[in-house]
């Protein structure tokens, strides 16, 4: 099974190569990573023959995932590297302009340096976890609770305004205007109890993060494609990560591209409301035919069931 995976794999670079341009394509691209297991090889022990063991040489890589596209478009996009280093962002991102949307990993940090054409966006939800966190210690619980009832009310109202039918500029002007105060007491808020709470605790750590991200976590108010969350992005890591708990290990790097591909091409399936199986079956039996690149754009979720 692993190698009829490759074999889709292989066969399949157009196609994976137009969804990653879609991601790149739309004014949003939020970003997310996770570790995978990765087997690189066998290496022979020193034993005798009679005691002779293979022993496997596994290393830690890094999934990394992009999700973007134009609006009823959206596309997911996994990548297999070795490593976390900020670089692969910043490869990924070449020639890409618009909102970048993260967690508050500094990977990302490098990646925009000097690329003023991309406006790095943060993660409330981030911020949240980390107060409750706090909330769960019991000398701050009440204190810690206080910081995710000012997180609440901005989500709350983002809810509300997202049920309403507005207009573009309509969303952005009235969003500022009623989001503005709350993010403005919450700020106050954070700056009085940051003087007053040791900054190693966890509570300290809340404080201090949502202080340190906080010109990004607030610069979702200048875009309506924008939430105060990467949510999105995780949900998309998600079935990877809970795959993960089951299969372990990687067999190879190549492998693990692989399973970039299976995993880009179900996750961009599901963010375009498709079952994933029928997207799928329509795909193989489809894509032997393609032999143009207007075939292999007819091959995308957002057209295949459109024909």
């Amino acid at each position: 099974m692993s190698n009829w995976r490759q074999h889709v794999y292989n066969k399949l670079t157009v196609l994976l190569e137009l969804m990653k341009q879609t991601v790149k394509s739309g004014p949003v691209i939020q970003m997310d990573e996770t570790s995978v297991q990765v087997m690189s090889g066998i290496k022979n022990g020193k034993e005798t023959k009679a005691e002779e063991k293979t022993k496997l040489d596994i290393h830690k890589g890094w999934m990394w995932l992009a999700r973007g596209g134009p609006p009823g478009k959206k596309a997911v996009w996994y990548e297999y590297h070795e490593s976390r280093a900020g670089k692969h962002a910043q490869e990924f991102l070449e020639g890409y302009s618009g909102y970048l949307q993260t967690d508050g990993y500094e990977g990302y940090d490098y990646a925009v340096k000097d690329r003023p054409e991309i406006i790095h966006v943060g993660c409330f939800a981030h911020s949240r976890r980390k107060f409750f966190e706090a909330s769960k210690a019991s000398k701050v619980s009440k204190s810690a609770e206080e910081g995710i009832k000012h997180i609440r009310k901005l989500y709350d109202l983002e809810n509300k305004m997202r049920g309403e039918k507005l207009s573009e500029e309509d969303f952005l002007q009235k969003r500022k205007e009623l989001a503005g105060p709350m993010l403005g007491q919450f700020k106050s808020w954070l700056l009085k109890r940051a003087d007053e709470i040791q900054p190693a605790s966890l509570m300290g750590t809340a404080i201090n993060y949502t202080l340190k991200q906080w010109g990004k976590m607030t610069a979702y108010l200048n875009s309506c494609h924008l939430t105060p969350d990467n949510n999105a992005a995780e949900n998309a890591i998600r079935p990877f990560v809970i795959g993960r708990k089951n299969w372990m290990i990687a067999g190879s790097p190549e492998g693990a591209k692989g399973s970039c591909a299976i995993y880009s091409l179900i996750e961009t399936a599901k963010q375009n409301d498709y079952v994933p199986a029928h997207y799928l079956k329509a795909l193989f039996e489809t894509a032997p035919y393609a032999s143009s690149a207007e075939d292999w754009e007819k091959l995308l979720p957002w057209n295949i069931f459109s024909n």
